[in-house]
Formats: structure tokens, sequence, C-alpha cells
């Protein structure tokens, strides 16, 4: 990889100069616009965390463990799985949704990305508000796919990614449902004759389940600002990854922190809605959901695509408890929140759309 020198110059004509191995020249404007996405991206981040406290939810419900307690913990192990679980779902916001080559040398290529950013936050930021679990990843990819639509056309977009991550988002709710309502089945066969301290050992193994998937959630929800950090960093020339180290470290940390500090200060009213809203769950449903929630993120981890871990713990909620009683389950709760699912790529992508004919509109107006 090529590294870029640390002897930075600043010149009479508010340029920065930074050498390696020859001169490269990057204007002040693009600096300034890399701060600012970094900046968007680790409230975006924040956003995300605060909006999906998914993993939380259900041993707070079942009272395995106190609310805090469970908060920082979750928090922690996130952090923890989104700096050292891989980075495959960066990578594949960093290259695989817009290709950086053609937006690189662009005027308003950062505009692409920091309008995905603001919209996205907003997106989840009115959502808590409203106490619905938003998919975090379906408003960052409709926002960035929108946007770069605006700038540069239908063909800046790799479809053939765009539409597989779609396929996964979509299937992956699909995919918790099933594997939670068997997981249910199997516990309560394999309970069947147990003694009743079993409850104690079902307690437990909740919250290991519940510490495996926070690994496994901060590996796939923490990485997709740090693809868009890279995509930036790569279209402003200021990194050229390497296979081995494809984003950069400062990147992981920082969006780690953004993430755990999000779950820390999480929004109540979705703890709510995920914990008691679709189905008065107990230990062992709080674990058949958590480990069908940790085996479909972890499968979209390795495969690089991002998920919706609200989508995914949400329906192997409602899985675990169509196992033990399908009436008993809130299914209106569940339709409504899947209806918010459903309408957020869409929209995301026409609001991005917008937003970015107008802000360049508003640049080209004062001259910029």
């Amino acid at each position: 990889m090529m590294i870029l020198s640390k002897i930075v110059a600043y010149n009479a004509k508010n340029t920065y100069l930074l050498v390696d191995n020859g001169l490269k020249i990057m204007d002040t404007m693009v600096l300034v616009s890399c701060i600012l996405v970094v900046i968007a991206a680790l409230i975006f981040t924040f956003s995300t965390g605060y909006n999906e406290p998914n993993v939380a939810a259900v041993v707070i419900s079942t009272k395995a463990t106190s609310l805090r307690k469970a908060l920082f913990a979750v928090g922690f192990l996130e952090f923890v799985g989104a700096c050292f679980l891989g980075t495959a779902v960066a990578k594949t916001f960093a290259v695989g949704i817009i290709d950086p080559q053609v937006v690189s040398g662009s005027r308003y290529g950062m505009v692409i990305v920091l309008v995905t950013l603001v919209v996205s936050t907003a997106w989840n930021i009115i959502c808590t508000k409203l106490g619905f679990p938003v998919s975090a990843s379906m408003a960052l990819v409709g926002g960035f796919v929108g946007a770069g639509i605006a700038a540069a056309g239908f063909e800046i977009v790799q479809w053939a990614t765009v539409l597989f991550i779609f396929g996964v988002l979509i299937s992956s709710p699909v995919m918790g449902f099933l594997v939670s309502f068997i997981v249910t089945k199997l516990a309560y066969v394999a309970v069947k004759k147990a003694k009743p301290t079993v409850k104690y050992t079902i307690t437990i193994l909740e919250i290991i389940v519940t510490g495996i998937l926070a690994l496994v959630t901060g590996a796939n929800a923490a990485q997709r600002p740090m693809g868009i950090i890279s995509f930036s960093l790569i279209t402003a020339g200021l990194y050229v990854p390497e296979e081995s180290k494809y984003i950069p470290t400062w990147v992981i940390v920082t969006c780690g922190l953004a993430l755990a500090l999000g779950i820390i200060s999480t929004g109540r009213k979705v703890l709510k809605t995920i914990g008691r809203g679709y189905y008065r769950i107990r230990h062992i449903n709080g674990f058949s959901a958590q480990i069908a929630s940790a085996a479909v993120i972890q499968g979209a981890n390795i495969i690089g695509m991002p998920i919706s871990t609200t989508q995914v713990t949400s329906s192997s909620v409602l899985g675990t408890g169509g196992a033990e009683c399908l009436k008993a389950v809130r299914w209106n709760a569940g339709f409504r929140v899947l209806g918010m699912w459903f309408i957020t790529m869409p929209a995301m992508a026409v609001v991005s759309y917008l937003v970015y004919l107008l802000v360049v509109y508003f640049f080209k107006l004062m001259g910029i």
C-alpha cells in the first residue's frame, strides 16, 4: 500500500501538500469535506446504536439482568466485535455499492456521502422518537444509492451488489423467524423432563448467547459507517487500501466507540417495542431468539453483507412466540414495523436524490 507522508505543508493558496514519492495536492474543500464525513458518519453510528438496542432488549425484558448492566455489557461487546471480527461488511460499503473510482475527482463527490449520512441519521432519530425499530442498513444503502444516482446517473451504482444486499435484507427476517421457531421447539423437547432448576441454567445460557449476539452484531452494525468513511478517503485520494488491511485502524476504533455509546444511551421506546411489543417472552424464548439472531447475523458477516440486526432480532422474537402460541403473538405490531422496513430503502433513495440536487444547486449559486 502507498502510505501517505506525515509531512503536511500549507501554502498561500489554501491548499494542502502531502508528499509521498511525489507531490499530491488536495484542495482545502476536499479536506474539510472529509472531516465532515467522518463527523457525520460517527453521528450516524451513534444514532444506529441508539435506535438498535435489540440485543439488550430481550434479556432486559426477561429480567435475566438489569437494564444498566445489559446496556453497558452489550455496548462493550459490540465495540469488541466491531474491532476484532473482520471488515468484510465495511469493504462491501466501501467499494461494492458505488464505485469510488467513478466519484474520484468529482467536484461534489463528498456531497454524495454527506447527504447519505445526514438523511439516514435523521431517519434513525425520527423513528427512534416514534418508537419504531428502523433498519439502519436499509436507510444507509437507500440513501447512498439515491445520492449516487443524482450525482452521476444509474450507471454509478453497482446494481448486482445492491440487489444482493436487498435480497439479504429481505430474507434475513424470514430466516430469523424460522430458526427461532425451530430452536424453540427443540428447546422445549430438551427441557420437557428436566428438573425445575433448569430455569437457572436457561437463564445463564440466555446471557451467554446474548454476549455472542452482541459480538456479531457489533461486527455488522459498526462496519457500515466504516465502509462509508473509507469510501470517502479512497475517493479523496487520502487512503489506498490493502487487501490485508482494507479499513484504517482509527476508523474501526472510532466507529466501534460511537456504536457502543449509542447503545448505552439507547431509546427506551424501542427497547419496549422489541422486548414486549411482539410477545411476552420468557427465558427459554429469550435464549431461542438470541441464538437464532446470532446465527443469521454471523452468516451475513461471513459473506460480507450488511443486515438489519433489528429486523432479525424482532423476527426471532416473533418466531419463538409463534412456536409457543401463535395466537399470543402481537402480529399487528410486527406487521406495522415490517411496513416501515419496506418503505425505508426507497424513501431514503428518493429523499437523498432530492437533497443532493438541492445542495449542489445551492453550492453553484454560491459559486462553490
